[in-house]
């Protein structure tokens, strides 16, 4: 279900696993052009159910094998790997490397005081990105965070609004922050103050946006790292990630002057988001060269994709954290370190 705005934070958390298998039926709607409202219906009821079967019966993993010089290798097979849930070897039912599957994706762009001198600098990449990375198949939505956490694009194909919403994003120097949604409280209401509501941000695009879809799912956060008075912590937007089934980027972009006395640990948090979730933290500053290359190495990600799939041999379906492990002695395998089974 694509939602038209963020709706309020809420304190308890569903567990659902949104298996990437089911992205062959993502791709078949996308592909099928327009549908009138009953039919629109139909296929959502037929998409969920068909999403529940597969998250029930497969675990699927999506990630990058690379060299010992960071380079990618394209061209493995299945039988270079092999496959550990909770140290347990499992059985490769599906192997297929994916390059062109639709992909669904979330800018979030920090607009706290912080990133002043660099926001212009991630507008500019970030629409160059953008133009680069996206098909006529995908689709994406833009928001930013700063006191406040804030929809500025929802799900589009169209390059032109995602580059125009990014072109429109402002860094918010005020700090109050109103109790009334609308009124300035934007979708988390707060009566305190706060700057970098960054964990907010992770939280709402994972379990408001990302959630719902099918498919290869993917965050891409333009920030110091450094979060100021979210309501949830590291741990439950993590666990919200998890359970969108969501490949996190992390592109810590800052002048690290500002953090005087030690303060500073946005880039501990950010490598906890990435490594979890199969993603990657890669360090610019204020470069815009290192910038841009940033943005390609994602994209080249994106598109050289294994996605495996197995029937896990723990069957049931309780909910709980299950580790994941995939060797080969090809190169450094770059995975999510686990999932949330399906809960019945």
């Amino acid at each position: 279900m694509r939602k038209g705005c963020v709706v309020v934070l809420s304190g308890l958390m569903c567990a659902w696993l949104a298996a990437s298998a089911g992205a062959q039926i993502i791709q078949e709607q996308r592909e099928a052009g327009p549908t009138t409202p009953i039919q629109k219906s139909k296929d959502k009821d037929q998409e969920s159910l068909e999403t529940f079967k597969v998250a029930v019966n497969v675990a699927n993993v999506l990630f990058n094998v690379k060299d010992k010089h960071g380079a990618l290798l394209p061209n493995l097979t299945k039988d270079d790997f092999e496959v550990f849930e909770d140290g347990v070897p499992q059985k490769i039912k599906y192997f297929t490397a994916e390059s062109n599957l639709p992909l669904t994706l979330g800018i979030l762009v920090d607009t706290s005081p912080s990133q002043m001198q660099v926001l212009t600098m991630e507008q500019d990449a970030g629409a160059a990105f953008l133009k680069d990375v996206l098909t006529p198949r995908d689709l994406a939505f833009l928001m930013n965070f700063d006191f406040n956490v804030e929809l500025d694009q929802d799900y589009t194909a169209s390059i032109s609004e995602l580059r125009s919403a990014l072109m429109k994003v402002k860094v918010n120097n005020g700090g109050y922050v109103s109790d009334t949604p609308g009124l300035g409280g934007g979708p988390i209401p707060t009566s305190r103050v706060r700057s970098t509501a960054l964990f907010d941000a992770v939280y709402l695009a994972a379990n408001e946006k990302l959630r719902a879809e099918s498919g290869r799912k993917a965050m891409i956060l333009l920030t110091d790292g450094q979060d100021e008075g979210s309501k949830v912590r590291l741990k439950e937007a993590m666990e919200a990630a998890q359970k969108a089934d969501s490949i996190i980027y992390v592109i810590l972009i800052a002048d690290r002057i500002g953090y005087g006395g030690g303060f500073y640990h946005g880039d501990s948090d950010m490598k906890i988001f990435t490594e979890e979730s199969g993603g990657r933290m890669i360090e610019v500053g204020n470069n815009f060269e290192k910038l841009r290359k940033a943005f390609q190495q994602i994209a080249e990600e994106l598109r050289s994709q294994y996605s495996i799939g197995y029937t896990p041999t723990n069957s049931a379906h309780d909910g709980t954290y299950r580790k994941l492990e995939i060797k080969t002695k090809a190169g450094k395998v770059q995975a999510r370190k686990g999932y949330y089974a399906a809960r019945q």
